[in-house]
């Protein structure tokens, strides 16, 4: 079991980790909701962008991206940028259209998406989770 200073210790970090999240997602010109973190928390407003959450939670969990858990800016910035390319080719302006669209052997930005993946699963392989 951890020590509480240890855990205090990885708190720090968590909440370190997240103002360099949410300052370099400024950087790429992301709008945040609450204009930086205070916390382990970052929330997008995509809006600006034309797109939603749905779609790009999509094609991020496709790269092995968990918004909600581990975020790595950049990848980030790239899968935003594959969602806008997916939204601009699908036919149709429902998410079920979008995510039909996806799923399909027409997907032709798979190649991208995978290749993401790949540098997201290289990078994640060398932090294991604590106490797992």
């Amino acid at each position: 079991m951890h020590s509480p200073q240890s855990f205090k210790a990885y708190q720090n970090k968590v909440v370190s980790n997240c103002r360099a999240l949410a300052s370099r997602l400024t950087e790429l010109g992301y709008k945040l909701v609450s204009g930086g973190s205070d916390n382990h928390l970052v929330l997008v407003d995509l809006r600006p962008l034309g797109i939603d959450g749905a779609r790009t939670e999509k094609i991020l969990d496709l790269a092995s991206i968990t918004l909600n858990k581990n975020s790595v800016p950049d990848f980030i910035h790239e899968g935003v940028q594959i969602t806008l390319e997916a939204k601009r080719l699908v036919s149709g302006s429902k998410l079920q259209d979008f995510m039909k669209f996806i799923a399909s052997p027409d997907f032709s930005l798979m190649d991208k998406v995978s290749d993401l993946r790949r540098r997201v699963e290289a990078l994640t392989t060398q932090f294991p989770i604590p106490g797992v």
